[in-house]
């Protein structure tokens, strides 16, 4: 599966914009991409693969910024038969920042929108307030989900049906690999877990139940990279949900080193409709 993520973060331009005329980049500063579906055992299109390819996309477009930020509403499940096309939309580009929209489309549907913003590299003060990491667990905690394929551990569980506390921290690891994918790769892993983080409290319910108990989908997620990292160094992703109601779940969290820098945070609303 690590080798079918590389693949599909690799997206490719292809041969007409989305008005359907010849090129890939149009007068308004439009351009169209291309990805791959990862070949999961899933009831629908992970929306970790959307999100890496709406950022792989908006990079192809401005290789000299980095995605700064990353705000997606997924409006429909995607189909895993279909590759998903991206229609990325320049808003503007200046010498340090950069504001475009993406479009992930499939046939007979509209799947997600994205608005991006990058930014160059630049150098300033740096004050971080954030509380300590723990110390990484050891090898007897580590830990397995299906669609994460790198090293996980975790010293709680998110599968005990007891209740418990809306709090989860995850450390992963990927396979070396080079620096600028580190942002797609994280943002593929925090779309997994907020939801069972936000049933944490529920007495007999967790995230294995998803389609029997409750059903579930996300349908907004946010991100902000706040500095360069890298993906295969330790990061703790430390998440907490404070709010479950109104058959909508909201979560959110930072991603931190081993060495306690704050690299990236994340947010997420998802419904959960009990049934």
């Amino acid at each position: 599966m690590w080798s079918d993520l590389l693949a599909s973060l690799a997206v490719r331009q292809v041969s007409t914009d989305k008005n359907g005329t010849a090129g890939a980049a149009d007068s308004a500063g439009s351009a169209v991409f291309e990805g791959q579906n990862l070949p999961l055992d899933y009831h629908r299109i992970y929306g970790g693969q959307i999100l890496g390819q709406f950022m792989q996309s908006a990079t192809a477009v401005h290789p000299d910024k980095a995605v700064k930020s990353i705000q997606t509403l997924f409006a429909k499940e995607g189909h895993t038969s279909e590759p998903v096309r991206y229609e990325v939309t320049t808003h503007h580009a200046g010498r340090a920042f950069a504001t475009v929209s993406v479009v992930a489309r499939q046939t007979d549907r509209v799947v997600a929108t994205a608005s991006i913003s990058l930014h160059a590299a630049e150098e300033g003060p740096v004050v971080q307030t954030v509380p300590a990491v723990p110390a990484l667990p050891s090898a007897e905690h580590k830990v397995e989900f299906s669609l994460i394929p790198w090293e996980t551990r975790a010293t709680t569980t998110l599968d005990d049906p007891a209740a418990g506390s809306p709090v989860y921290e995850l450390w992963m690891r990927t396979p070396e690999v080079d620096a600028a994918l580190a942002p797609a790769l994280t943002a593929f892993a925090t779309d997994l877990n907020l939801i069972g983080t936000a049933l944490r409290p529920v007495e007999g319910v967790t995230q294995a139940d998803s389609q029997k108990k409750f059903a579930s989908a996300v349908t907004s997620h946010s991100l902000w990279f706040h500095r360069p990292f890298r993906s295969d160094a330790w990061l703790l992703l430390r998440q907490h949900s404070p709010l479950l109601a109104h058959s909508r779940a909201f979560g959110r969290g930072d991603v931190l080193t081993e060495d306690g820098l704050l690299v990236a945070s994340y947010a997420q609303e998802a419904l959960v409709r009990f049934k």
